[in-house]
């Protein structure tokens, strides 16, 4: 059996990619009794059947998964979020970052539209990027026609797998045309290559890009939290779980508990309050969430 990368999905068939070229394979019937799916991103094992025809045999353990869109083994998510038209949002930026946290998947930021924001928004704007590099984060602040952007974005892409992330409107077509210079398509030529043109079938696919492998995932707008349970916010909010160490109860949910080393924080100003009271809505979310059965 040869091992090679799902690097495509698409009609049933897995087109897995070995020594440069793609295999198309089917999944084994296998998989479908235990409940498997073969995921864009696996390494699999497989059999070949003729020269360019084979069956995935097997899928080794993976590192991470997302739900939607379905791709394992990422790195990093690119985070794509305007400061202007859409307005910057920090509510659904720490939604965003929380899902990946609990993913085990590496965000990093990406702010465009840097040009399009009022002088007198500035030093909020700029507030926000210290705070969230406070926390941990990698930011990259970008704006129209931005010659430094590629160079700035090749050692951060470069031996990793990353997704592309953001709304509509965030600038996301335009990061993609700097990324891919090479193939000077149109914005929305761009969009059919990646699957998510309006006349194409939605799929999630690897490309390579600086070195690295991208996916545009179409469907990654916006998140909910299905599989993050109230016990695990706090790890989803980096600062959060430093401090709650410190707090007197294990488990504690930082709400109406005593000796709460996060409460403590947010009243010396260690934690900032927008990220507070994100924390309080994410968790009644999930606490009104209905059961799973």
């Amino acid at each position: 059996m040869a091992q090679g990368q799902i690097r495509k999905a698409l009609s049933g068939y897995y087109y897995v990619f070995q020594d440069g070229e793609l295999i198309q394979c089917r999944g084994r019937g296998v998989f479908r009794n235990r409940g498997e799916s073969p995921l864009v991103g696996d390494i699999v094992d497989y059999t070949k059947e003729g020269e360019s025809d084979g069956y995935i045999m097997k899928i080794h353990p993976r590192k991470n998964e997302l739900i939607r869109p379905p791709i394992a083994n990422i790195d990093q998510a690119l985070l794509v979020f305007s400061v202007k038209e859409p307005d910057f949002n920090t509510i659904l930026l720490d939604r965003f970052l929380v899902v990946l946290e609990s993913f085990q998947v590496k965000p990093i930021i990406c702010l465009t539209k840097m040009d399009l924001l009022p002088e007198a928004t500035q030093q909020q704007l700029q507030n926000y990027v210290t705070q969230y590099k406070e926390i941990g984060y990698e930011i990259i602040e970008t704006y129209k026609d931005d010659q430094t952007l590629l160079d700035r974005l090749k050692p951060i892409l470069e031996g990793k797998t990353s997704v592309l992330a953001g709304q509509s409107g965030v600038g996301k077509s335009t990061l993609l045309n700097t990324l891919l210079p090479n193939l000077n398509l149109q914005t929305g030529v761009i969009s059919q290559s990646l699957g998510r043109g309006k006349h194409t079938t939605r799929h999630v696919e690897l490309i390579e890009v600086c070195g690295g492998l991208l996916a545009d995932t179409p469907g990654f707008s916006s998140f909910d939290f299905d599989t993050i349970e109230k016990e695990e916010l706090t790890s989803c909010f980096p600062e959060f779980a430093r401090i709650s160490e410190d707090c007197k109860f294990r488990g504690c949910l930082h709400m109406k508990e005593p000796k709460c080393a996060v409460k403590s924080a947010l009243e010396t100003g260690e934690i900032q309050s927008y990220r507070y009271e994100h924390y309080q809505q994410f968790l009644q979310e999930i606490l009104d969430r209905k059961p799973r059965y």
